[in-house]
């Protein structure tokens, strides 16, 4: 049978890392949803939080809500790949978490801004980055005043932060416009099913040398 008749017939799928990142405002977290529903092997990175649950938002699944002490503690325990404050909240993802997916799933899915991004990768060098940029910051701002429920500044804040997240863009493995839900949808598919095919032929060029290596003792 030859490797590539071996990487059809796998029924293993390799495990995935992959991190998605966008300006507040841009869909990640619909896009998110999406990409889970798509592909159920992917387990979502709840992060921890001091923030106060939204409306419709449960404990565990959105978020792990915790008081600032406890969050605190954490960080001291150096329990988090990565944490940051965020207009006077706490973020963060546990590295218990990631190892608790990786019995349970072929995938972890993130959902972080920049600087988490940065931190999860140097913890995880082969993990996949992706950045979802909107068309336009017009269309990013209506799209945080359709929400009607932050005010005025807290807009202006966003739309400020937006900007200094897109000055990163470089730093992600893809860059993914969400002009059109559905097209975008399907982008980050083909991104998950390209890195999967491409970790399955990796392992299997990988295995191949080391066979031919071990016969030649």
């Amino acid at each position: 049978m030859s490797s590539e008749s071996a990487v059809v017939s796998s029924p293993q799928e390799p495990f995935l890392l992959l991190i998605l990142s966008s300006p507040s405002g841009a869909g990640k977290t619909t896009l998110s949803a999406r990409l889970r529903a798509r592909f159920p092997g992917l387990r979502f990175s709840v992060s921890h939080t001091t923030r106060k649950p939204r409306a419709n938002e449960t404990d565990g699944r959105e978020y792990h809500f915790v008081e600032r002490a406890s969050f605190e503690r954490m960080v001291l325990e150096d329990r988090f790949v990565e944490w940051a404050e965020v207009h006077g909240n706490l973020y963060g993802t546990s590295e218990g978490e990631i190892e608790r997916a990786r019995a349970s799933s072929d995938g972890v899915l993130f959902d972080v801004d920049y600087q988490g991004a940065r931190q999860i990768r140097v913890r995880y060098p082969d993990a996949v980055t992706v950045f979802i940029l909107p068309p336009s910051l017009q269309e990013l701002e209506r799209r945080l005043r359709s929400r009607a429920s932050e005010d005025e500044p807290t807009i202006r804040r966003r739309l400020s932060n937006a900007l200094g997240e897109i000055e990163h863009y470089g730093f992600f493995d893809y860059v993914v416009v969400n002009d059109d839900l559905q097209d975008a949808s399907s982008r980050l598919e083909s991104i998950v099913i390209a890195e999967r095919s491409r970790r399955v032929r990796r392992a299997a060029l990988a295995e191949g040398m080391l066979r031919d290596a071990r016969a030649k003792r």
